[in-house]
């Protein structure tokens, strides 16, 4: 797990690379690699690499990036983890290719050279690279499927930039701080910057599942893989045998394990860490650590994750720690989570003080079970969405019905202390797109105006199209309802949200967190068995999940913040007060601190 960062000038009248640029945007990633940094650039100054390395596989100084080609025709900077690198080095060998290390780098350079890319359909593995090509003075970049590794560029027209992290490009000194009205509109919206957006009106993400070639001729992005066209690959295919569940589970845990360094994992007291911790132990891993992190405010309620989690690790003969954070830890972390939390985001802090406390372990890897949710259905927009769309499609087509019950309806949801999405139901609920906006959103459309002036959100909400955007994921494709949500939880909520805000907070702690429910290949294999269900991750593991587990109502991975929230946030908007839920305040207290302040 790395840090990445680039400049290619590749229009003739661009200015040369400067290295100082380069190096300030690269060492702002340090804590993304405490173990080691590099730099590459070209000798006629019109491309630059920068690396920050953290080891995890061949701890070797061979391992070192950017990495050259033998034949010094190739450079690649990247970030992440190919977890079948070894058979497919074994295949490359096989071709006569010859390596100088044991890292997954080197299979990757070699791989393009071998392929270019459709080198990508052979990966498996969450990443974010790119690769200088100099006999053809192209830049290749290309990131992960679901988007596990982040990847951001600005291109004025003349100049390109990338980097892992978005306050790592602002950090060079190259690209403008101007916001993106989209930005603002899209936090608000659903409690994090919906990607291709970020924050900033010149940063974008290079979309997942996307790979863009650039050179002095222009750019191109095509998407070499969609979560929507697996769905829909395995609605239109009956597998020629039943799929193994506990198998598939069992091969991307493996996949997972595969590092030079100890692997632990973060356990709480739900189903899907534990049956990985459990996997984990099936699979051959031995004095696995775990850890869980624990709140004396939720001590006797059921969102405290301690005692179930140290019963699951006693399933499993694990290492357990309980790491608690109290109110004074959170407050004096503040300014440091707000520091390194990239894109602004109500999610996060929990992964922030995880991932600190995996560290003080002396652990560089991670399990998660981050993402079993959206392959399992365990969430209830998997039976809401549906539901909603069917029930209200008829009346959400009688123009002006919806809108005119919205606004009718507003004064009465807060006078009798409704849900604000009450009165959207008839205008948004009768399509995937809205009823999804009105499931994950923070604030509603209506409400913008009442945490942002009007100008952002009438320019907001033209470049964001919140429904299009959302609709666009589907890609046109016919899917089942099932299908449907899935595409949608893990395209918005698990990549923009959980995704990005665990790599943030892992690696401001140099800590890589490894997603083995969060792949591909095992997202084919689920799909074609027609969607397997939470009981089937349960029952995964040799020994099955304790009953007090699996029977434990849902409370997700929170932190107190309705407690600690007190006299940290003052929730006052427009001259007036106005009541909100804990976690609104909280979005206004993070946007104060981190963009807004900027």
């Amino acid at each position: 797990m790395c840090g990445i960062n680039g400049i290619f000038a590749y229009h003739g009248a661009a200015a040369p690379v400067k290295p100082t640029e380069v190096r300030s945007t690269r060492d702002y990633m340090a804590r993304r690699g405490p173990d080691d940094s590099g730099e590459f650039y070209a000798w006629d100054m019109r491309i630059g690499f920068g690396h920050r390395r953290l080891t995890i596989i061949d701890l070797s100084d061979r391992g070192a990036q950017p990495m050259k080609s033998r034949d010094g025709r190739y450079v690649i900077t990247f970030n992440g983890e190919i977890y079948n690198f070894r058979e497919l080095r074994r295949e490359l060998e096989a071709s006569g290719v010859e390596f100088c290390s044991e890292s997954d780098t080197e299979v990757l350079l070699n791989l393009y050279a071998a392929k270019g890319e459709a080198m990508l359909q052979d990966l498996r593995g969450m990443f974010a690279f790119a690769i200088w090509d100099a006999a053809r003075e192209n830049l290749f970049l290309a990131r992960d499927c679901y988007g596990i590794k982040p990847l951001y560029y600005n291109d004025d027209g003349r100049t390109f930039r990338f980097a892992s992290q978005v306050k790592a490009l602002l950090a060079g000194g190259g690209v403008s701080r101007e916001p993106d009205p989209a930005g603002a509109v899209g936090f608000h919206l659903f409690g994090s910057v919906p990607e291709p957006f970020t924050s900033y009106l010149n940063i974008r993400a290079l979309q997942a599942g996307a790979a863009l070639l650039l050179n002095s001729r222009g750019s191109t992005i095509r998407r070499h893989h969609s979560i929507a066209e697996i769905y829909s690959r395995a609605q239109s295919s009956k597998p020629a045998e039943p799929v193994d569940v506990r198998e598939a589970l069992r091969e991307s845990v493996r996949r997972h394990l595969v590092a030079d360094v100890p692997v632990g994992a973060f356990l709480s007291s739900g189903i899907d860490s534990g049956a990985l911790v459990g996997l984990m132990r099936d699979v051959g891993a031995i004095d696995i650590k775990t850890i869980t992190v624990g709140f004396n405010e939720f001590l006797g309620w059921p969102e405290d994750e301690t005692r179930l989690a140290a019963e699951v690790a006693k399933t499993y003969g694990a290492k357990h720690t309980t790491r608690f954070v109290s109110r004074a830890e959170f407050e004096a972390d503040l300014p440091k989570i707000f520091e390194a939390m990239d894109q602004p985001s109500i999610d996060g802090v929990n992964g922030w003080f995880v991932s600190k406390a995996a560290r003080e372990l002396g652990l560089k890897v991670a399990i998660s079970g981050l993402g079993g949710d959206e392959l399992f259905g365990g969430y209830p927009s998997f039976s809401d969405l549906p539901r909603w769309s069917r029930f209200f499609s008829l009346p959400s087509q009688i123009p002006f019905l919806g809108s005119t019950a919205r606004t009718l309806m507003v004064p009465m949801t807060s006078a009798f202390g409704l849900s604000p999405k009450a009165a959207g139901m008839l205008e948004y609920g009768g399509s995937y797109p809205g009823a999804y906006l009105l499931r994950r959103g923070l604030f509603m459309p209506w409400e913008l105006g009442s945490v942002l002036d009007q100008e952002t959100v009438k320019l907001g909400m033209q470049r964001l199209s919140p429904l299009q955007l959302i609709g666009a994921e589907f890609g046109g494709l016919p899917l089942q309802d099932r299908a449907r949500v899935a595409v949608l939880e893990s395209s918005f909520y698990m990549r923009n949200q959980l995704l990005r805000d665990i790599d943030w907070a892992s690696m401001a702690h140099s800590l890589e967190v490894r997603t083995p429910l969060v792949d591909c290949t095992l997202l084919a294999s689920l799909a074609a068995s027609g969607g397997p269900h939470k009981s089937d991750l349960a029952a995964a593991p040799a020994i099955a999940l304790p009953s007090v587990v699996t029977n434990r109502l849902k409370t997700g991975f929170s932190i107190p913040i309705d407690a600690w929230m007190g006299r940290l946030v003052e929730d006052k908007g427009k001259g007036h007060a106005r009541p909100q839920s804990a976690y609104r305040a909280w979005a206004r207290f993070v946007w104060k601190n981190s963009v807004g302040a900027s």
